[in-house]
């Protein structure tokens, strides 16, 4: 994996005023990813966006590491429902055209 694709969790945590241990809470829920080298941590540049995300649910909202995790996996749930009802709609125009040629 390129370096250049990682951050240091040390400097993430440093930027953004933060713990490390509520990296390492983030980490044992899942609901990030660390790859470790040489003793240090690094986060992906990938889960940057959703991790910031997680921090300002934390910090402006108040809310725990389990009420992230659920929040999470309910966004999840939501947006594989939206994409279900945009492949039914696609599949509906689809058969409404042909009933109509």
């Amino acid at each position: 994996m390129e370096m250049k694709k990682l951050i240091s969790t040390h400097e993430f945590c440093a930027s953004h005023h933060i713990e490390i241990s509520f990296i390492d809470s983030l980490e044992e829920t899942g609901l990030i990813e660390i790859t470790t080298i040489e003793d240090t941590g690094f986060i992906q540049i990938s889960q940057l966006q959703q991790l910031e995300r997680i921090i300002r649910l934390y910090n402006e909202l108040g809310i725990n590491v389990e009420g992230i995790d659920t929040i999470t996996h309910l966004l999840h749930r939501i947006i594989g429902l939206q994409d279900e009802v945009t492949a039914l709609k696609n599949k509906l125009r689809l058969f409404e055209n042909d009933e109509f040629e």
